[in-house]
């Protein structure tokens, strides 16, 4: 599944609203894990395993490369173009679309800074003008609240025409084909720093396009009335909504408001707002290191035992196992 984002304007009821958007967007938690500048010289076949919760990211700042995924599918990709994998998974980046491929850890690499390396895919009597430079980076991609999205994501998200809605960027690749290419003082850090927020604002453009054609929960997105309701759960998750308190937000009667939720998301009201809250504790224990305690009382437990009763019946397991884990042990 592929994603070009596109500059052709949408009409208001096409679009997520804007405060559940922003409340999205808010949430999301792009943070890089490792980096590689990539110098490779044709043919040359470099191959990618992001581990599960991980994205990937790639830039082409020279040269022709193509990604080839898991599956089969192949897209070229040329100097200025950037990828976004949100799931992150197996895939290749290759000379030819043919060419057989090695893990990028079978490569030399030298760290530049704690978390870029320099890795050289090179023999010498080949032209450095057919030279391929591409930045890589491995990515925690979070949406908080809103995890499911990204289970919805197309599975490769190009830059394609986002510069027509979003020309910012522009200076942002220029500036990101300059630092790979001079080498500067610095420039790894500066990188990272850029791959960043060019994948933020590739996933901010596939929202604002109305999230592509997925269906499910993702409707309510669309629905003005109903992402109401669920703005107020994801603003104030520790409240002990009723659903008649929800259906006021939705300004609809309680029963019209149940049955609307359920028809959209698949879930009652209640227990998405009991999920929404496991799914912030987990953040919240198992990466921010917040105790259990504190945990509780933000999401409107009475006490420890009873949130730890209802994080394992959700969950599955009990908090304290991810505090066990260490903040990286779900990523």
């Amino acid at each position: 599944m592929l994603y070009h984002s596109s500059g052709r304007e949408r009409t208001r009821r096409d679009n997520p609203p804007a405060d559940l958007m922003s409340e999205l967007l808010l949430g999301m938690r792009l943070n890089g894990v490792q980096y590689r500048r990539l110098h490779a010289a044709p043919p040359f076949g470099v191959r990618f395993g992001t581990a599960e919760g991980r994205a990937q990211f790639h830039f082409v700042a020279c040269g022709t490369v193509y990604l080839r995924m898991a599956a089969g599918a192949v897209h070229s990709l040329g100097p200025g173009d950037a990828v976004l994998l949100p799931r992150g998974g197996e895939h290749d980046l290759v000379s030819a679309p043919d060419l057989p491929s090695q893990d990028v850890g079978a490569y030399e690499a030298v760290p530049l800074c704690k978390s870029v390396s320099a890795v050289s895919a090179c023999v010498e009597e080949t032209c450095p003008t057919k030279h391929a430079h591409v930045f890589s980076g491995c990515m925690e991609f979070d949406l908080g609240g809103m995890r499911p999205l990204v289970a919805q994501m197309p599975e490769v998200m190009l830059v394609g025409t986002l510069l027509e809605r979003q020309p910012e960027i522009e200076p942002m690749l220029r500036a990101m084909e300059r630092e790979v290419l001079t080498e500067r003082v610095g420039s790894a850090g500066i990188l990272a720093r850029l791959a960043d927020v060019v994948s933020a604002s590739i996933v901010r453009g596939w929202v604002e396009c109305g999230c592509g054609e997925v269906g499910g929960w993702l409707d309510a997105l669309r629905d003005p009335r109903l992402s109401r309701a669920i703005g107020a759960m994801h603003r104030d998750p520790g409240r002990d909504w009723t659903v008649a308190e929800l259906a006021q937000e939705m300004g609809a009667s309680r029963s019209v408001f149940a049955e609307r939720f359920l028809a959209v998301t698949g879930q009652t009201p209640l227990r998405y707002v009991t999920e929404l809250r496991m799914r912030l504790a987990a953040e919240w224990i198992g990466r921010d290191r917040m105790s259990i305690d504190t945990a509780a009382q933000r999401l409107g437990y009475a006490s420890q035992a009873a949130f730890s009763r209802a994080f394992k019946r959700v969950t599955g397991m009990p908090p304290g196992a991810l505090r066990a884990e260490g903040p990286h042990a779900r990523a």
